[in-house]
């Protein structure tokens, strides 16, 4: 049986101050880079000093913007292009020097062939009309220094937002992972599928783990003894999070530690039907499923982990768990 695990959705995440800008800039058509003490200039830029960890881009003065233009510093070419490539004809990936730069930056040339590639030659990038403040607002770079004006912006249909800084990206990232589980994970899916959370038990040892382990870590002897576990436990620890995540609940949201009853180690999980700011470790609680008639083989059988009500349990009685 093999199992499709997917990550759909892409990753949200805030910018900072300096790749913000630099996305800003982007969204303008316009390249910038960030000075370090040294007088060198980063593009793309990053916040810290490479060589003494030191803040970078925190005054005006340490921006500097570069190019358009610039020479290719090496390159490899593409016969043929993936879907999920810039260009959907052969390509070259390069490592373009902006002019006022001392670092490059990896983005495709569209030269027309393999032959008309070359370490030196001269590149400016083609802007897109539809910016948005991404790496992807340059389609490619072409040979030659380019137009002397930018393309205007295309307006975003909800009116004057594009000219806030870019604050947020969502990088639609979609990863899938198909997996063949063995005998172990299947028997653990098994009973997934029936609203039963099984572990296996380390015979040397004793300890019981969950998600199921085929060899204890610890003794490196099979665990071969299974358990079944109630859909009960203590939240060991857990975070608030406010970035939206694919398939979990509105932000902001749980994601917390869960030591089921009788376990002997701590399962990740969702935490949900609380307002987040009542929630503690200590807390008890109990597993929410999907309804009988929409369960499959699979781990979202478990939703999340709801308060039972009970009393919270004493930190002393799981702290080696947290």
């Amino acid at each position: 049986m093999v199992h499709v695990l997917e990550f759909p959705g892409g990753y949200t995440r805030s910018t900072g101050p300096v790749i913000g800008r630099f996305l800003t800039g982007l969204r303008s058509g316009r390249l910038f880079g960030v000075r370090m003490p040294d007088g060198r200039v980063l593009v793309p830029p990053t916040e810290y000093d490479p060589q003494t960890a030191a803040a970078l881009g925190t005054a005006d003065e340490d921006w500097v913007e570069v190019g358009p233009a610039g020479t290719v510093t090496t390159w490899i070419w593409v016969d043929d292009p993936r879907p999920d490539h810039p260009l959907d004809r052969p390509f070259a990936w390069a490592l373009i020097r902006p002019d006022g730069a001392d670092t490059a930056l990896l983005h495709a040339v569209d030269s027309g062939s393999k032959a008309a590639m070359a370490t030196g030659m001269r590149v400016h990038p083609t802007w897109r009309a539809e910016r948005t403040g991404a790496v992807k607002d340059i389609a490619c770079f072409a040979p030659g220094e380019g137009p002397a004006e930018v393309p205007a912006l295309v307006p975003a249909p909800d009116g004057e937002a594009e000219l806030e800084p870019v604050s947020m990206v969502t990088l639609p990232h979609r990863l899938e992972y198909r997996l063949r589980g063995g005998t172990v994970w299947n028997h653990f899916i098994d009973g997934m599928a029936v609203g039963q959370i099984r572990g296996t038990r380390c015979a040397k040892c004793g300890k019981v783990f969950v998600p199921p382990r085929g060899a204890c870590p610890g003794d490196g002897v099979p665990a071969t003894e299974w358990v079944d576990l109630p859909d009960t436990g203590v939240l060991t620890t857990f975070a608030v999070n406010n970035v939206p995540a694919a398939g979990a609940p509105e932000v902001p949201f749980i994601s917390g530690y869960v030591l089921l009853d009788g376990a002997d180690i701590a399962m990740l999980a969702l935490v949900s039907d609380v307002p987040w700011q009542e929630v503690r470790i200590g807390m008890r609680v109990r597993g929410v499923w999907v309804p009988d008639a929409e369960r499959t083989r699979s781990v979202k059988n478990l939703k999340w982990f709801a308060p039972t009500g009970e009393p919270d349990v004493p930190f002393e009685q799981f702290e080696e768990y947290v």
